[in-house]
């Protein structure tokens, strides 16, 4: 597991996530989801419940946004930290009163009800028959079964790719929230118990609070520890006067985090977590729908900023869930810095992934250049968006539950790969892990986080790295499909703009193994 996730054997020591009598969070989709599985075309004339769809609107000025975050980001620039407000930033370069009036007239002539939802998007909701007709799709419904570990669950997708009316179609990213499945995982790794060492003894220099051979119950202060933190608590950095903002996509119990600051010697105030649901949040807290991620990341951010505030922003598993997450927070522009720690392979919503569409006919979907804007705008505001690398390496699109029917490439994490935000991966700390049987590995020196060091002790018990469960394991990288290289990374060794032989394509033969 990466450094980032020592704080989780902890956590679920001193705190269990609470489910109430709340209807729980959706599953995240894993390898085991079975199959959505078609329940025919939604009844639209008897359903009345009203669907409610996001739209993206498009910056007016794109470049001007882009240079002003280089501007505010640049060391002895002129505009060096001179950041905008969200309303000096919507009067610069934010859309047009004219193109939103023209939007919501346009979506108003169809039936459909308008209101603005943040600075940079709109609401857009009416009946399933209105949405229809509207943008010209048939809705199914879609059912997917229980598991052993996850619920049952439901969808609805359109069988055809959304109809925007060509009026004001340059003004907007497209429509999002016809298609509802959980569309995102938490970055969260565990070995499984077969894998994971009888004891370690890390190779540490100075003295720590938790003895290093007990690592898996190391605390944020042993973090602090280790990382030489502790002289910028002694100088008054602790995160006072800062605010915090988690970005999420499952329901978490504030108590189990103030529980754990308790336990772990942390002093915090009593009131320093707030919490906002966006599109109604994610329903109770549960294993299934990710919400051991939330906990482990405002208790370990709030635990090493014992000073800051954190506000946890909760929206539902979906694709307008992840945008109005994002755009919500970054409109408020209380957070100081935002951080999320969920993704999914950089091509996964462009992908003919979903039950609904034709083979070899991805759908374009543009997510990615809507919430790009959005990262573009915090920067230029001052805020700092951090997200986690991912927990595939280079090769995302193996750990996604990718159609059979396509081909691997090296792939990325998303919203990671995004040129706007910070990229934060974990570790692997230096020092001797001895497994059962005597088996023993020696980590020299402190590397990034990857499972590639257990391939000789596979070897020994008779797995390859896909049998074993340690490919593909690593803190995220890989090469973009979606964003050039970026000017910071121009002219630095080490950065690749593609491999050999890597083509992502529609399979005539589907090959017999296709997922590890």
């Amino acid at each position: 597991m990466s450094l980032y996730k020592f704080a989780a054997r902890t956590a679920l020591l001193l705190g269990t996530l609470h489910a109430s009598t709340a209807l729980a969070g959706v599953p995240f989709p894993t390898h085991a989801t079975p199959a959505a599985v078609d329940a025919g075309a939604l009844d639209v004339t008897a359903t009345a419940t009203p669907i409610t769809l996001t739209v993206p609107l498009k910056l007016r000025d794109p470049q001007g946004a882009e240079a002003m975050l280089t501007h505010v980001s640049t060391p002895g620039d002129a505009l060096f930290h001179k950041f905008l407000t969200p309303a000096q930033f919507a009067t610069r370069f934010g859309p047009a009163d004219a193109d939103v009036a023209k939007v919501t007239a346009a979506f108003t002539a169809l039936g459909l009800t308008v209101e603005r939802a943040s600075s940079m998007s709109l609401h857009v909701t009416g009946t399933p028959a209105a949405i229809e007709r509207a943008f010209g799709v048939t809705l199914h419904q879609y059912t997917v079964a229980a598991t052993k570990t996850a619920t049952a669950y439901s969808f609805h997708a359109p069988l055809q790719t959304a109809t925007i009316p060509a009026a004001i179609a340059p003004l907007v990213h497209g429509v999002l929230g016809l298609d509802n499945r959980p569309a995102f995982t938490p970055h969260l790794r565990q070995a499984a118990v077969a894998m994971r060492p009888a004891s370690s003894k890390l190779s540490i220099q100075h003295p720590m609070t938790t003895p290093p051979d007990q690592l898996g119950y190391w605390t944020v202060k042993d973090m602090a520890d280790y990382y030489d933190v502790n002289p910028l608590y002694h100088d008054g950095f602790n995160g006072a006067g800062q605010t915090i903002g988690i970005a999420t996509l499952a329901s978490f119990t504030p108590t189990d985090a103030t529980k754990y600051w308790a336990a772990a010697g942390v002093k915090v105030a009593k009131d320093r977590i707030k919490v906002v649901n966006v599109l109604g949040g994610a329903g109770a807290p549960s294993d299934d729908a990710g919400s051991i991620e939330t906990t482990l990341d405002v208790e370990q951010s709030g635990g090493l900023a014992p000073g800051a505030n954190i506000i946890v922003y909760v929206a539902p598993n979906t694709t307008p869930g992840f945008y109005d997450l994002f755009s919500i927070a970054i409109d408020d522009n209380v957070a100081d810095a935002i951080s999320c720690s969920w993704g999914e392979w950089e091509w996964y919503d462009n992908l003919a992934n979903s039950p609904v569409h034709e083979k070899g006919s991805p759908a374009p979907v543009s997510t990615l250049s809507a919430v790009h804007e959005l990262f573009v705008q915090a920067g230029v505001q001052g805020q700092s968006v951090f997200t986690s690398a991912g927990d595939a390496g280079a090769y995302d699109a193996n750990d996604q539950a990718t159609p059979p029917d396509y081909s691997l490439a090296l792939s990325v994490d998303y919203p990671a790969s995004d040129p706007a935000n910070t990229a934060a991966g974990g570790t692997t700390l230096p020092g001797t892990q001895i497994f059962s049987g005597g088996f023993s590995v020696t980590i020299p020196a402190e590397r990034v986080w990857s499972w590639d060091y257990l391939v000789p002790f596979c070897s020994s018990i008779g797995y390859d790295p896909i049998g074993c469960g340690i490919f593909p394991v690593g803190s995220g990288g890989g090469v973009s499909v979606e964003f050039p290289i970026p000017s910071y990374q121009t002219g630095m060794p080490g950065f690749q703009v593609s491999q050999p032989d890597q083509v992502f394509s529609y399979l005539d033969t589907v090959p017999p193994e296709t997922s590890p």
